[in-house]
């Protein structure tokens, strides 16, 4: 047999890679570590926590808001007052809760949607229901329009938005949601999403459905009592959480979008040829420990 031969049989008898194969064997180059200024830490009252990645680079004014809640201490003894099946887990102050800090603008812009000038958009390559296209960029899902020079973020699965009341509000921050459902894709640039769930989405997506309109819980009860609200940066360095995110332009990223869209591992008997948006969601793990100085 020749060796062209021999070479096409061992590359026919491979084990196809799955996308947590691919993950997995990312070499370190195709990682991102995210800045602790860019992560807020949940610590909920029964000792369970959740860690948000904040996008400033699609929603800077809110996202500026909520480090300055943050670092005030905004939510301190704050909950999570809705859970809607299907759709989101929103929290925020009580009643009567502390006053925002004067740094905080009280009618940002609506920060909906951005230029597309200085985003490296990586294109899904399907089609798409709710925008003329989609992909990745700055490690987010993005849907974009050309003709108009446009992208925004998408309401995927585990996204951070800001809860307002009708437009012309466009919410300061101070009361936040999390899709813990199929995509709500119609919110697209209707509100300022600001980040996604990198760890803990279960604290939000488990909870008791509430039993009134909307999902909000009776007066008087809420889903999950919040401890407090920081950033990791304000966190000491020993015990502050860190991420990394797979770059959405490395060719790791892109072998795992093609891995989702054409699944060929032993248990996908028709694979399905395509993908959404919210099924490739971009990979975030936890840092990876240095190894031990021997």
């Amino acid at each position: 047999m020749s060796l062209l031969l021999l070479a096409l049989a061992q590359a026919a008898a491979a084990k196809p890679l799955t996308p947590s194969d691919i993950v997995a064997q990312a070499p370190a180059t195709a990682w991102e570590t995210l800045s602790p200024d860019d992560l807020m830490v949940i610590d909920y009252a029964d000792g369970q926590r959740t860690v948000i990645q904040l996008a400033p680079a699609f929603a800077p004014v809110h996202v500026a808001n909520i480090r300055a809640l943050a670092r005030a201490d905004y939510w301190k003894a704050s909950s999570v007052y809705r859970v809607q099946d299907n759709y989101v887990a929103q929290w925020g102050v009580n009643e009567g809760g502390p006053t925002m800090p004067a740094s905080v603008v009280r009618k940002p812009p609506a920060e909906y949607h951005r230029a597309m000038a200085g985003l490296a958009i990586r294109p899904l390559g399907f089609a798409d229901p709710y925008a003329p296209r989609v992909g990745h960029a700055l490690g987010w899902p993005i849907a974009y329009n050309p003709r108009n020079g446009r992208a925004n973020l998408a309401h995927c699965y585990g996204m951070v938005g800001v809860g307002r009341d009708m437009a012309p509000d466009t919410g300061t921050g101070g009361e936040l949601y999390a899709v813990i459902g199929q995509a709500p894709r119609h919110l697209d640039r209707n509100i300022a999403l600001v980040g996604r769930v990198v760890e803990g989405i279960e604290n939000l997506s488990a909870l008791p459905r509430g039993t009134e309109a909307l999902g909000f819980y009776k007066a008087g009860t809420v889903a999950r009592a919040i401890r407090t609200v920081r950033l990791a940066s304000a966190l000491p360095a020993a015990g502050r959480p860190s991420f990394q995110v797979m770059r959405t332009g490395s060719a790791s990223f892109a072998a795992y979008v093609r891995a989702r869209a054409n699944r060929n591992d032993a248990f996908f008997q028709v694979p399905a040829g395509g993908v959404d948006l919210c099924n490739a969601p971009v990979p975030v793990r936890r840092t990876p420990a240095l190894p031990s100085p021997r």
